[in-house]
């Protein structure tokens, strides 16, 4: 038997995301159009009206890569591109190497140097996508 709608969206991976940072918006939109994508909910958390859950502030969430599974578990850094990896067609390659003994720790490392330089890689993202024609 079918899952009602809410139930539907009940089993969902809830993404969160910075919608004002433009390299977020375009990885989430490359998500979006992936094989697997309609198990996920997209919440733009830079939307000072979006709901958020308990514990993860509005800073925090824009600050680093976060979801919630379906079970309401909040998973941030690695483990979350992990999660969201799973559910996509394509991807699922992915979250199976993540789980290697010390992939995801490096992957985390990883995650943190990328998010100490997010702002200049933010800058040339946008200025290489300006000047494409």
């Amino acid at each position: 038997m079918p899952l009602s709608p809410s139930a539907a969206e009940d089993q969902k991976l809830t993404v969160f995301y910075d919608g004002s940072c433009p390299l977020c918006r375009a990885e989430c939109n490359v998500y979006r159009q992936t094989q697997g994508a309609e198990a996920l909910r997209f919440v733009d958390v830079s939307d000072n009206s979006s709901a958020l859950p308990v514990g993860l502030g509005r800073s925090e969430a824009m600050a680093r890569f976060h979801v919630a599974t379906p079970d309401g578990q909040v998973v941030s850094g690695a483990k979350a591109f992990v999660e969201v990896w799973a559910r996509l067609g394509r991807w699922r390659h992915l979250a199976r190497v993540a789980r290697i003994p010390l992939v995801l720790p490096l992957m985390e490392w990883g995650y943190g140097v990328f998010l100490k330089f997010r702002p200049v890689l933010v800058r040339l993202f946008v200025w290489f996508m300006g000047s494409r024609p």
